[in-house]
């Protein structure tokens, strides 16, 4: 049985006539005979009753009649949606991200390719950078956003998001009293860290940067989110170096001021698995790397 028969049986029960039923079909009479046969033959029944009085449908026709419509009606179903998930416009999208990327410009992002993709269904997971690169080796997700671009070679990355670090300290700290912070201000404070377990890159860079203005920072805590360390601020454990996006994080108690020196800047990379193919994950890469162009950095 092919869903040529089907389609020919569909027409001639409507029609109930050889003649009629051929001409919608394009072909002539003797084929649509052939191939009636050979779908009687195949579900070993006959459908049609054939006599002087004209062409009927027999029960097992009317029955039959009722699961071709519906095997066609899949068929297109699954044809429709085969060409859609192929066009990355249907689908399942799972992305990781940092906390941070929370004030860096993920919702918008999101609100954005939600409206124009809305048939792709996008399931956000919170994961430190080294949970997400290895939830991506694992296929556990399509994209994330990681605080490094050192990637195992099967992921592919681009720059999501740039911007400065800023000073966090409690909001009655004397510091907060000047429009900007020298690190070496920062020199004897003790410091709230990222932990070097859940980000190298981030830990490192914050003591590099230190270490460049001659003093190595006095760690007092290290918590794996950026939030945590902005929290443990306000509530007067101690100051950090923080993105300039955790400034909207609204945590009431904490202060932040821009730091006077040039420093090198807090980086979010968007990173994914090259390989296999998914429509829907490169859409939504290209839809990131668009955005970073527009902001220009």
């Amino acid at each position: 049985m092919e869903f040529r028969h089907l389609r020919y049986f569909l027409v001639l029960a409507e029609e109930l006539h050889f003649g009629r039923a051929a001409r919608r079909l394009s072909i002539s009479q003797p084929p649509l005979s052939l191939n009636i046969q050979q779908l009687e033959a195949s579900v070993g029944a006959r459908l049609f009753e054939r006599d002087s009085r004209g062409v009927r449908l027999t029960a097992a026709g009317r029955a039959f009649r009722e699961s071709a419509m519906a095997l066609l009606a899949q068929a297109e179903e699954a044809r429709l949606l085969a060409r859609e998930i192929e066009a990355g416009a249907v689908g399942r999208l799972r992305v990781g991200f940092v906390g941070s990327m929370l004030y860096r410009g993920l919702p918008q992002r999101l609100k954005e390719f939600q409206a124009r993709y809305p048939g792709i269904h996008v399931a956000l997971t919170e994961l430190n950078s080294q949970e997400q690169i290895d939830a991506l080796l694992h296929g556990e997700l399509d994209a994330g956003f990681v605080h490094t671009s050192r990637v195992p070679d099967e992921l592919a990355t681009t720059l999501a998001h740039r911007e400065p670090f800023v000073c966090c300290m409690p909001a009655k700290h004397p510091l907060g009293q000047q429009n900007t912070v020298a690190l070496t201000d920062l020199r004897g404070e003790p410091f709230v860290l990222f932990s070097r377990k859940a980000s190298p890159d981030y830990y490192s860079r914050i003591f590099d940067m230190c270490a460049a203005h001659g003093f190595y920072p006095q760690i007092r805590h290290e918590v794996r989110h950026w939030l945590s360390v902005v929290s443990l601020v306000s509530q007067g454990m101690g100051i950090a170096v923080v993105p300039a996006a955790m400034a909207r994080s609204g945590m009431a108690g904490a202060a932040f001021r821009p730091l006077a020196d040039a420093t090198v800047p807090s980086e979010v990379y968007c990173v994914w698995k090259q390989a296999p193919d998914h429509p829907a994950r490169d859409h939504f890469v290209e839809m990131v790397r668009l955005a970073a162009s527009v902001a220009d950095i």
